[in-house]
């Protein structure tokens, strides 16, 4: 290799990013670590995770409580910094929702196609009682769930291929998204109410779920009248 060539091969390299930071003070090293998250979870379009977070932040960095420092300083803002599908996003307070509404005429994180009461129903029921094959799904309506419909949800990045099912002709599982605990501002699926304690407290059962009386949060999101 020439020499040319080896200098262009290192200018096209990045420079290393000193994350140690041993040459300021521990205010100004901790002062400078919170600017570099804040600023790489502003500019990312999903949810960062711990671990490219700690890309940019020293080794002996406490990625938890410099997301707790700057969400307290979020604390009089519009919007604030909440765990997401596994990682970090700004977003929008829920109170300012109508604002948001007024001035784009679309609610604040709510940009996909508004599914019909039906495909809110799949997709809650996919939730619950994941990996579900759709025949189990028709089985649970009593109708068949269409392949037109399952795909809806899949076009919207709400639902993907689960593992095969031990059925015979071992038929596709569905499972949600990523996608779908970030539409839902959901760090994990253990987020999601406890379907037994709401059949217990007489809130929700298979009955109500087949009348189409969904809970609130996935029908305000979500449902609208039709099938």
């Amino acid at each position: 290799m020439s020499q040319a060539s080896a200098r262009r091969m290192r200018n096209d390299q990045p420079a290393l990013l000193d994350t140690e930071l041993e040459r300021l003070p521990p205010e100004l090293r901790w002062r400078e670590w919170m600017g570099r998250v804040e600023a790489v979870i502003f500019a990312a379009s999903e949810p960062v995770t711990r671990s490219v977070l700690a890309r940019v932040v020293g080794r002996n960095c406490n990625i938890d409580l410099i997301i707790d420092d700057i969400r307290a300083e979020l604390a009089g803002r519009p919007y604030e910094l909440v765990p997401v599908a596994g990682g970090w996003q700004h977003r929008t307070k829920k109170v300012f929702g109508d604002a948001i509404h007024a001035a784009f005429g679309t609610a604040a994180g709510q940009g996909a196609k508004e599914l019909t009461q039906s495909e809110a129903l799949v997709l809650m029921c996919i939730a619950y009682f994941q990996p579900i094959t759709r025949g189990e799904l028709s089985s649970f309506f009593g109708k068949e769930v269409s392949r037109d419909l399952i795909g809806v949800l899949r076009v919207q990045d709400l639902i993907a291929s689960g593992p095969r099912s031990p059925q015979p002709g071992a038929p596709y599982t569905y499972v949600t998204t990523k996608n779908f605990l970030s539409q839902f501002g959901l760090d994990t699926l253990r987020q999601l109410p406890d379907f037994e304690a709401l059949e217990d407290a007489g809130l929700l059962s298979k009955e109500k779920l087949l009348a189409g009386d969904i809970m609130p949060e996935f029908s305000d999101r979500y449902g609208k009248d039709g099938a």
